[in-house]
């Protein structure tokens, strides 16, 4: 029988890296493999946050790439492959051929648990493998397990077994009660997130555990493991933590989270970058091409010359344009009035209030 593997991906984000950094310090038992997957078209802040995190942890971080055997960099390699047909959020392949092929080769046939950096505070789920082998954990959240466990644990077919795996557990005086909540079946006036989180209120360690009973019955990689120290977990991390598990680490914010002074037409404000990913990711907002033009200009051009034959980064929108004088001043003005909207929001140097609006929208993959 293979040996269940733990890995972690390394997005070159904040939450990725404070993830492998909590892990590290909560639960310094785990083999865990770290890897990145390098699209070689990353911020040179995305690898020092890398150098960084290898120097914290004591190990490699393994790099991931696509095409291994070209000479090209992977997204110029798969880009001449595709014409020049720039990735968009309706035809990502940026996604799949530089992430996620890369990682499922890497993980091949082992059974595999994968450490997702979503945070309490976020209301998405994340890239999950369609491969058996992959299982995804998420210990920042009060939920840990991935929305295809839950699917499985609370269905109403599997009401008995749901109250089996309960009734193994000591459970405190709630034993009624819980009982009560699992037998009642999910339907259109009580569906499965109200009965999910009922359970969770009546104790996250006893949920954890009624799964992990639940998930020996199954096929799941972790059916292969005597114990799981994470079923002990109630941490719930929100994004002001991930900022200070970086900074007291020492492992320190990327510096395109830090938000820069500018102005314009006599008011001043700041921007700053949302996510990590590659520089000419399509998903950033067009106040973020600005920055990346005003302080990475080499970069923007870079990925100006990216667009050809009708192919742009924005849909509505080619770079040339956005960076006119006037296009400028009417970006910055609108993002301006955006922001005075939020003005009673409590201040950072990481610019929370930027993140909070954009960081949730891209590829899961990329980005956690």
């Amino acid at each position: 029988m293979s040996k269940v593997r733990h890995v972690l991906g390394i997005s070159g984000g904040k939450d990725s890296a404070a993830l492998a950094i909590y892990m590290k310090q909560n639960y310094p038992h785990l083999d865990i493999e770290y890897y990145t997957s390098d699209t070689g078209k990353e911020l040179d802040e995305t690898y020092q946050l890398i150098d960084n995190l290898e120097i914290f942890l004591g190990k490699k971080i393994l790099r991931l790439t696509g095409a291994d055997n070209s000479p090209e960099l992977p997204f110029d390699h798969f880009i001449k492959m595709y014409n020049g047909y720039l990735p968009s959020s309706n035809a990502r392949w940026c996604t799949k051929k530089l992430k996620l092929d890369p990682f499922e080769k890497f993980v091949g046939n082992d059974p595999v648990i994968s450490y997702v950096g979503i945070r309490g505070d976020e209301d998405r789920e994340g890239y999950i493998s369609k491969k058996s082998n992959i299982q995804s954990i998420f210990p920042f959240r009060r939920n840990i397990w991935s929305e295809d466990v839950i699917n499985k644990f609370l269905a109403n077919a599997n009401i008995t077994i749901a109250q089996n795996c309960f009734n193994t557990l000591s459970l405190n005086g709630k034993t009624e009660r819980i009982n009560e909540i699992v037998n009642t079946k999910i339907s259109t006036t009580f569906n499965q997130q109200q009965k999910l989180n009922q359970l969770l209120d009546l104790g996250v360690r006893v949920f954890n555990k009624a799964v992990f009973e639940f998930i020996k019955t199954t096929k799941y990689p972790l059916s292969k493991e005597d114990s799981f120290a994470l079923v002990d977990n109630e941490d719930v991390l929100v994004r002001d933590d991930i900022f200070r598990i970086l900074e007291d680490s020492g492992v320190g914010v990327p510096a395109y989270y830090k938000e820069v002074e500018f102005e314009i037409n006599g008011k001043k404000s700041t921007y700053a970058r949302s996510r990590s990913g590659c520089f000419f990711c399509f998903y950033q907002q067009k106040i973020e091409w600005v920055w990346l033009y005003e302080q990475h200009k080499d970069l923007f051009l870079k990925a100006m010359e990216y667009e050809r034959d009708g192919y742009t980064w924005i849909e509505d929108e080619p770079l040339s344009e956005l960076i006119k004088p006037e296009r400028i001043e009417r970006i910055k003005e609108e993002y301006i009035k955006r922001s005075q909207s939020k003005k009673n929001k409590i201040q950072s140097p990481y610019l929370l209030d930027i993140l909070s609006e954009a960081e949730e929208e891209g590829c899961a993959s990329c980005f956690i």
